[in-house]
């Protein structure tokens, strides 16, 4: 997928040029850091025939628009003429305050945009400070990759398998509002059309699944041979239609139907599609799902899902918890992923593991309020060294913020009970997603 941000310095030519000169240089000096792609003038745009001509032909994911100078609302409204993407508003620091000459009047040229941007109805980021600053490179960083992660979701399959257990009608998605929102692209199917698929498959044609199977997860020789070989058929009835159909993400209906219909849960392969890179949740929770898939887009890393079960004040911890499918990946190194039976139905194999430490942990969340509108929850921590909590798989995160509060609030807010817990601090990249989507953000 190609994605293209723009730089846009602009300004006018009677500030002090050489100041302007040597803040362009050190800006794609930055810029170039974060992505050598990101397109950037010869030159700074002085003038709107120079800014035209940079931007002709061009089709930006994002627009990195910066006063090098003062630059009237004529500069910026011209940019937004032209594209509908998300903005960046960058103002540079005064580089010498001596009691003599104005440099680059940069912040009132930043008034000028936002005045034009509100007046154009476009929503924006902003951040205030010089290049070399760790506050505006962060910024740019978490901007530029949530705009990566809007572009991404465009192009997004997500496949909803069955329907969502009585009581959990918070996961159902609806494909116009999926693609309104998100610009995703939502796919249904019952959940015994890949049961049949399943239960057509001979011995032999699993017999590559299986062993991939055996390399992740341990102890898997210790649950009934049956119930190994019919999850077999279950990975590659999922993995052949992940495959044919280029699915992204996926939600999956799990009880009852796989323990009634077919006598073997699906958790394990849920967690194995997790490592795979196509993100996975449970009980058919599809924003459940979707919210994995924005935490393993911007981590690089596979996201657990669960339910909030435990809180320890002591600790200022949160646990979360699921019967048994987080990816194989998130297990403690100690014991690895282990092979169990289903905490409430005694059926094999789930998944058994505590998930190991990791600095910087994300709890992320895309939800919705009474009024059926979208909203984000998000919180940062890290995830502690600790055991298996409870049968299935678990993670202690020490919350950055009181872990009494948290509970509290986001229960009185009435957030569902299934959150992703991404494996980085993307809590700033939540944050401008939300805003180039126009969904609210909760930060706790």
């Amino acid at each position: 997928m190609s994605f293209e941000a723009l730089y846009i310095p602009i300004g006018v030519p009677t500030f002090h040029l050489e100041s302007a000169g040597a803040e362009f240089e050190k800006s794609i000096s930055l810029l170039k850091s974060i992505d050598e792609s990101i397109k950037v003038p010869d030159e700074m745009l002085l003038s709107l025939d120079k800014l035209n001509a940079f931007l002709d032909g061009k089709n930006p994911d994002l627009l990195i628009v910066q006063n090098i100078t003062f630059a009237n609302a004529a500069y910026i409204s011209e940019v937004l003429r032209k594209f509908d993407a998300p903005v960046l508003l960058w103002t540079l620091r005064e580089p010498v305050i001596d009691g003599g000459r104005l440099r680059l009047n940069s912040l009132t040229g930043a008034y000028s945009a936002a005045n034009a941007l509100k007046g154009f109805g476009r929503a924006f980021e902003y951040i205030f400070g010089s290049p070399e600053e760790n506050r505006v490179q962060d910024k740019i960083r978490a901007v530029y990759n949530a705009a990566r992660v809007k572009k991404a979701l465009k192009s997004l399959n997500v496949l909803q398998v069955g329907h969502t257990p009585q009581g959990f009608g918070f996961g159902r998605a609806l494909d116009i509002e999926m693609m309104q929102t998100f610009g995703a692209n939502l796919l249904s199917i019952e959940a015994r059309e890949l049961i049949d698929s399943a239960k057509a498959y001979s011995d032999d044609e699993i017999k590559e699944y299986l062993s991939d199977a055996k390399k992740r997860i341990n102890a898997l020789d210790d649950i009934d041979e049956k119930n190994v070989l019919d999850f077999a058929r279950l990975y590659k009835a999922y993995a052949d239609y992940v495959k044919a159909n280029n699915i992204g993400a996926l939600s999956s209906r799990c009880w009852p139907d796989f323990f009634t219909s077919f006598g073997t849960p699906v958790c394990s392969v849920l967690g194995i599609l997790n490592d795979l890179g196509v993100s996975s949740a449970c009980e058919a929770d599809t924003y459940g799902a979707l919210s994995m898939f924005v935490s393993q887009y911007l981590t690089g890393k596979a996201a657990f899902f669960g339910d909030p079960v435990s809180m320890d004040e002591n600790e200022n911890t949160l646990t979360f918890w699921h019967c048994g499918m987080a990816p194989c990946s998130l297990a403690r190194e100690d014991t690895g992923a282990c092979a169990g039976v289903h905490c409430n139905r005694k059926i094999g194999p789930t998944l058994e593991f505590g998930c190991k430490a990791e600095e910087k942990v994300t709890v992320f969340r895309i939800g919705k309020k009474a009024d059926g509108s979208f909203r984000f929850f998000v919180c940062s921590g890290e995830a502690l060294d600790k055991p298996k909590q409870f049968f299935g798989t678990s993670i202690v995160v020490k919350t950055k913020n009181s872990a009494f509060d948290i509970l509290n609030s986001s229960v009185n807010a009435g957030w569902e009970p299934h959150f992703a817990i991404a494996m980085g601090d993307i809590e700033e990249e939540v944050k401008a997603l939300g805003n180039m989507l126009g969904v609210e953000v909760e930060a706790y």
